[in-house]
Formats: structure tokens, sequence, C-alpha cells
């Protein structure tokens, strides 16, 4: 295993060199990944001008939250942000990062379906043993979610290696489900709306059916950046947790005008019309606090699944709120 301090050490070293500084030695500049086609809470953060003398840099898009908060741990990105039970398998390898807001989640109005033909013989969990399930990624949210719901209505694990799971580019994962390559279709946001509206589909369970109101993924930073750049990164969680609760408050027309504008002034060569669907970031707690059990969730499947060893993560070492002052 590789000593936490030794990675801190290699990981962090790109991080000290990277941005501009400030007369505090803090660096000003805070460089990520985004996502084709999306309007994450920071870019909508520095647009609302809540980031102040903070700047973000976009380096490329990333299609993975797993390789996004990796990215983050080797100093190659100075934050990044995935499905929290990522972050959690990542923080037991030694990596060291830290969570510091959660960023999107689960509501009422953003949530991913687990959706069959509506001919379908699959009507329980107990058919979908046999089945094939096509999600975006392997051993993530949507798995996680799968096995949540195997668990929960009495499917034993044992029998859990025969639900076949397929990775599947999220565009052609209805064309899938209505062409028989898989059973099951994992489809969220516009996709789901999208394939909706075409109809001949219905839902055998959500993952707000599963958990309710939840915040999934959270943003993390290395350790080196944080002690390096206190003011920085209190600077930029803050503006982080009120861009979140600002398109909670906002109507949601006039979020999406406010994020189609962006995004042709960014000039990505990217189409604003799917951000006519957005809904909500799915945040669950104010200002994107996190919580325990948003982690706590994870480490047990995790555990469950024997990516874990028992009692190997504390949950508590690895988060903090302290750098949000945009939370009660």
């Amino acid at each position: 295993m590789v000593n936490r301090r030794a990675f801190l050490v290699l990981a962090g070293g790109i991080v000290a060199g990277c941005g501009t500084g400030s007369a505090s030695g803090e660096t000003k500049t805070v460089r990520y990944q985004g996502w084709a086609g999306q309007v994450t809470p920071p870019e909508l953060a520095a647009d609302l001008g809540y980031l102040g003398d903070v700047k973000l840099e976009w380096v490329g898009n990333t299609i993975s939250g797993p390789q996004d908060i990796q990215s983050a741990a080797t100093g190659q990105v100075d934050f990044g942000g995935a499905f929290n039970g990522a972050v959690v398998k990542l923080a037991s390898g030694n990596a060291p990062i830290t969570a510091v807001i959660s960023y999107y989640g689960v509501d009422e109005a953003q949530f991913s379906g687990y959706y069959v033909l509506a001919n379908s013989r699959i009507r329980s969990a107990r058919d979908l043993v046999g089945a094939k399930v096509g999600m975006n990624t392997l051993g993530a949210h949507s798995e996680a979610m799968l096995d949540t719901y195997l668990q929960r209505n009495g499917v034993e694990r044992a029998e859990f290696g025969q639900v076949e799971r397929l990775a599947l580019p999220p565009v052609n994962t209805e064309q899938a489900l209505r062409q028989g390559q898989v059973d099951v279709a994992v489809l969220g946001g516009i996709l789901r709306d999208k394939a909706l509206k075409t109809g001949g589909i219905r839902p055998l369970f959500t993952d707000f059916d599963l958990l309710g109101r939840f915040s999934a993924g959270t943003y993390v930073m290395t350790e080196r950046f944080l002690k390096d750049n206190p003011s920085t990164t209190k600077t930029f969680v803050t503006a982080v947790a009120k861009a979140i609760d600002w398109s909670r408050t906002t109507p949601r027309d006039q979020v999406i005008k406010r994020m189609r504008d962006i995004l042709t002034r960014r000039a990505r060569n990217e189409d604003p019309d799917p951000l006519d669907y957005w809904k909500s970031y799915g945040v669950a707690e104010p200002g994107g606090r996190i919580q325990d059990k948003e982690l706590q969730v994870w480490v047990d499947w995790l555990t469950e699944r024997g990516d874990l060893e028992p009692g190997a993560v504390k949950v508590g070492d690895l988060y903090s709120n302290q750098f949000n002052g945009g939370i009660v």
C-alpha cells in the first residue's frame, strides 16, 4: 500500500507549482475539467460573480467521475468530482484527498430510472437474475443502486453476479434497450425524458424510489492544496455553495437562460438545447453541506462487495465542511 505522506508529496508537488499566485502565496487560479453540454456549479458560480478574484481554468472535458477525481489526486487539476462511492474507494487507497462540498444528487426532478420495455417480463428484482442491465459506468452510482435494489427486494448476494452489468455510452443506452441488446436501461436527465416521450418503456425503479433525496457526489481536493491555499479554497467552496442555492431558489427558466448564455459565450462548440431539460442539481443539503450518511452508505456497499476491509475507512476522515462559508 502506498504511504499516504509519500503519495501526498508526489501528487501535491505538481499543484504547488501551478496557478497564478497572490501576495499571500496562494494560487488564485483553480484548474478543472468540465462536462460537454453542461454548466457545472463552479462554472455557474464564476458567471454569477461569486468567485471574486479566484479564476477557473478549464483544461478540457471528462466523461468519467472516477477519472476526474484521479486527476485531482495526481495534481493534473485542482478539484474533481465523482460519485461518493468512487471518492471512498480512491481515499481508501491512501490518496490524500478530502471531499469539500456536494455538487450533485437525487431529488424528485433529478434522478435516474431503470427502464424496461413496456411488454418486458421483468417486473421485480427477482426477474433481473439472468438479465442484462446497461449503464454508463461500472462500479459507480448506477451499479450501486442496482445492488441496493436487489438487496432490498430479497435477492441473495450470491445471485448478484447473475445480473449482467454492461457499460454503454449514455447516448446509446435507450437504443440498446429498444433493440433488445439489454433488458434494462439506466436513463437520466434529457435521455430519460426523451425516451419517455417516445413511449414504449416503463420504469422498474428509480434511485429516488430507493433513497429519496440525497446528495450523491462530491468535489475533492488534495490535502496539499487545502493546506497551501485555505483562503482560495474557502472562496471556491463558498461560491459553489451559493451557486447551488441560487439554482434552487431562482425560477427554472431563468436558470436555464443563464446556463444557455454561459454555454454560448464560452464557445466550446456545444449544443445548448439539452439544457432546456435541466431541472435541478439534486443537492440535498443547503449549500452542499456533506453529511456522514452520504458517504457511509457507500462505505457499507463497498465493504459488502469485498472492495473494502471492514473498518478500513472512517467516514469522518473523508470530508470537511470547514471551507464552506455558504452554509449555516
